[in-house]
């Protein structure tokens, strides 16, 4: 019998920016680390179901060598709370958002994905998406380093 996999999902307002590029560096981070997990993102509001990650953050992302392509937005659903053993959401309003329709026994999954960084000295991933392009290296150099945070974090545990 296998055991059922580790899951992590990342949650942003509108899952085109933040969260799709934090699901897009863990999953190759995880991988490379010989981690076998569930990764998923998923946005506190459904603006932008269906669509691929902004181009912006997929250029960014891409000279970095990371891949958002396959991607589509999609909305928190109620079931992720059962799903998922992580729901990091990318800032407090967010996180917010997510304690108002997650279910009790569910919100300890609940959490800031920046509580796993060591070196930012933010506790939130900024949103870039009315910014100009720094904001999208930004993003990454702090998903860069919750990634490696939460990677150890569950490595520790395996």
């Amino acid at each position: 019998m296998s055991e059922r996999k580790t899951s992590v999902l990342f949650v942003c307002m509108g899952n085109i920016c933040r969260s799709p590029t934090a699901e897009g560096v863990f999953r190759q981070r995880a991988q490379a680390a010989g981690l076998d997990l569930h990764i998923d993102s998923a946005g506190t509001h459904g603006y932008h179901i269906g669509d691929p990650p902004d181009g912006r953050s997929a250029r960014h992302a891409a000279q970095r060598g990371y891949d958002l392509s396959p991607l589509r937005a999609r909305q928190v659903a109620e079931a992720d709370f059962e799903r998922f053993d992580h729901v990091l959401a990318m800032d407090h309003d967010n996180l917010a958002m997510l304690r108002r329709s997650c279910p009790p026994q569910h919100r300890h999954k609940l959490k800031l994905f920046m509580e796993y960084a060591s070196r930012s000295g933010s506790d939130v991933v900024p949103d870039p998406y009315y910014g100009g392009a720094q904001g999208f290296d930004l993003v990454l150099d702090y998903i860069e380093d919750a990634a490696d945070g939460l990677i150890s974090s569950l490595a520790a545990r395996a």
